[in-house]
């Protein structure tokens, strides 16, 4: 698969909201085993995200949720 594969998979509607209404209750997750880290992340990378919901999804909103 190229880098597409994890955009296609999520809903323009999805990423546009993810970008406004919903940036502080999206979180990282991925498919591992079937999809190594590298491999998401390089994909993820191909998602229209804005740098700071990009920083939300991957990291700061699991340290909010959990307390870190």
């Amino acid at each position: 698969m190229h880098s597409r594969c994890i955009s296609r998979h999520f809903p323009a509607s999805l990423v546009r909201f993810a970008n406004s209404a919903l940036q502080d209750r999206v979180l990282f997750g991925s498919d591992y085993p079937f999809f190594g880290p590298e491999r998401w992340l390089r994909d993820f990378e191909s998602v229209d995200l804005k740098p700071e919901v990009r920083q939300k999804v991957l990291l700061t909103n699991a340290q909010r949720l959990l307390r870190l």
